[in-house]
């Protein structure tokens, strides 16, 4: 059995983790696994299957900057008298932590980094930065980058083109038995009113990316034009008070917190909305398109692609984008196609026993 390591930050809610706890079940009966955490929390840390092996490195974070540097070469050379080379497989699956591209990039010599986001856009369109932050994880040093969307995989090509051999596209697994199960549990905090459209959003509280302000005021502006709907925010973040004081005026909007099932909030509502400005691939797309519910999404990832026209409604990046798709929306629905979740995963799967050989 080949020995794999996964390296990320921690296993709180987000999109990342819901991805890393689905890819775990799927390949630990395949794969000796070692799972390894810079914290050691999260609500999705009793989902790891029992035969996956976790461990932490965390890098030390004294004020002082030399005791830091310090601390922080020791741990790295104990981590290489344990670990250097003893795995056939290693993946960095949080992109934006240094620690866990250290850790992969030591534990084999066949090490991947995982790309879950579009950098450039985080990074405001500047390039310079952009490259930075891959040279920074030491981009050159993995023999191959894995891509969950064809969008952010097309943004690195072209900034870094002498890498193009190592790309690869990958979506990420999606657990669609536990999905469908989960999403008929009761649930005690909301009820869905009869006759009256229910929208919802999933996920961080985050502006700089998601950018719910866009829905808030396009929710403003559906309210006094008199349509009647329901909008339930289900996630938690640094600017859940921010947008809780934008929305106290607005009782069609209601702000659930993070749920470790968010699944029969999503099944009980009419549609799936995201307003981010950049996206790896979002996991709620497929969750959406998995129950059957249409999706609002601006265009990022590979929406344009996977989304538009099939199942659901694709706009600019503005609140007028959101207000605009969601008004169609609520005027005249939108008919989704039928989706194949299993068929999905097989493809998946098989792109999976490749990157790891």
């Amino acid at each position: 059995m080949k020995k794999v390591l996964i390296s990320a930050y921690s296993l709180n809610f987000g999109g990342i983790e819901t991805a890393l706890i689905t890819l775990l079940k799927n390949i630990s009966d395949k794969y000796d696994i070692t799972l390894v955490l810079e914290k050691k929390e999260g609500m999705f840390l009793e989902e790891v299957p029992k035969n996956v092996n976790i461990i932490t490195y965390k890098p030390s974070n004294n004020k002082i900057v030399l005791f830091r540097k310090m601390a922080n070469f020791i741990k790295q050379q104990i981590f290489k008298l344990k670990y250097k080379n003893k795995f056939d497989f290693s993946a960095s699956y949080a992109t934006y932590s240094f620690p866990c591209s250290f850790v992969a990039r030591t534990a084999s010599k066949n090490s991947c980094l995982w790309v879950h986001n579009d950098f450039l856009n985080f990074y405001n369109n500047d390039k310079e930065k952009y490259k930075k932050f891959f040279e920074d994880l030491k981009v050159q040093d993995f023999n191959k980058i894995i891509f969950v969307s064809e969008n952010d995989k097309d943004v690195f090509t072209k900034i870094f083109s002498q890498y193009e051999n190592k790309c690869i596209k990958c979506n990420n697994l999606i657990d669609y038995k536990k999905i469908l199960i989960k999403a008929d549990e009761k649930i005690e905090d909301f009820e869905k009113e009869d006759n009256i459209k229910t929208l919802i959003n999933i996920g961080r509280h985050d502006e700089k990316q998601k950018k719910l302000s866009r829905i808030i005021n396009a929710c403003k502006r559906l309210n006094n034009e008199g349509y009647e709907f329901q909008f339930l925010f289900v996630g938690d973040g640094q600017d859940r008070l921010k947008y809780k004081e934008m929305a106290k005026d607005m009782p069609n909007i209601i702000f659930l917190g993070a749920k470790s099932n968010p699944y029969p909030y999503l099944k009980k509502s009419d549609c799936m909305v995201m307003s981010s400005d950049f996206e790896g691939y979002p996991v709620v797309f497929v969750e959406a398109m998995i129950l059957g519910k249409p999706i609002i999404t601006t265009d990022v990832s590979d929406s344009m692609k996977d989304v538009k026209d099939r199942f659901g409604i694709v706009t600019e990046k503005t609140e007028d984008g959101i207000y605009n798709a969601m008004k169609e929306f609520l005027e005249s629905g939108f008919k989704t196609q039928e989706f194949n979740p299993e068929k999905y995963n097989e493809e998946i799967l098989e792109a999976l026993d490749k990157i790891f050989s």
